[in-house]
């Protein structure tokens, strides 16, 4: 099987949009769940519906791969998911090092969707002395100080920050100067990296922070509802009590 160190995705020497790349892992889960229910094909609609995008950003996206479905019948469900996997370069073996086996890097090692999607955990690497040796996930932590030598025998390229922020600038030059050529940070910080190095920034708080922010505006619109409400319903009240025996009363009443 090949490794990670040895071959790359094909989507950037065809010219994939980077904001067709995020969408494919949406199209993948979306396929999967289709295929673990052995459905044969899907319509862009149905398709489009469980990633969460609209039907024509699918059939663009699409485009690209090469993949145009069959007018009436829609797309092979199981080709699609082959091809969406090639192009992400899921179908080969790639080493992953999670350095940082903090409460978050242990449960990124027990995490079983790595080995499913062609990621295996070659590694588990921490500062603290008393950690190496320990199992985690079935996987015995390693120092860090054997960090170069473990990218190197497994042949990684695809490295996974855990540390907290003081410590991340210093794992992530060293992975980099180790052959790292891709990074998941999950720490608090930005990483500075050179040409050639691909950094994706997981933030929960930052998650957290824009879900808080689409709430309070929510709120705010709930808020504004319910005072145009008010006001409406003041308006019909005074309209009601403006009204005669006969009718509305007149502006003037005659003499």
């Amino acid at each position: 099987m090949a490794t990670g160190r040895t071959h790359r995705p094909a989507t950037r020497s065809r010219g994939i949009p980077e904001a067709t790349v995020a969408r494919l892992p949406l199209y993948l889960r979306a396929l999967t769940a289709l295929s673990e229910r052995s459905v044969p094909t899907v319509s862009s609609e149905e398709l489009a519906a469980a990633a969460g995008v609209n039907s024509a950003k699918l059939r663009k996206d699409f485009s690209y791969l090469g993949s145009y479905g069959t007018r009436g019948v829609g797309y092979d469900v199981e080709y699609l998911v082959y091809q969406i996997s090639r192009e992400l370069g899921l179908t080969q073996d790639w080493p992953v090092v999670i350095v940082g086996i903090g409460n978050l890097g242990a449960a990124l090692a027990n995490y079983g969707g790595f080995a499913s999607r062609g990621f295996r955990v070659a590694a588990l690497i921490d500062a603290d002395p008393a950690m190496a040796g320990k199992p985690v996930a079935g996987i015995p932590v390693q120092h860090t100080d054997d960090l170069e030598k473990i990218i190197d025998d497994n042949g990684v390229s695809i490295g996974v920050i855990a540390t907290p922020a003081g410590a991340a600038q210093q794992v992530c030059d060293r992975l980099v100067a180790a052959g790292v050529t891709s990074i998941l940070n999950f720490a608090p910080t930005v990483l500075t990296v050179p040409d050639g190095v691909d950094v994706r920034k997981v933030d929960l708080s930052i998650e957290l922070q824009i879900l808080a922010f689409h709430e309070q505006r929510k709120a705010g619109e709930e808020a504004a509802n319910e005072a145009a409400a008010v006001v409406e319903a003041e308006a019909a009240a005074s309209k009601e009590t403006r009204k005669g025996p006969d009718g509305d009363v007149p502006a003037v009443m005659p003499a």
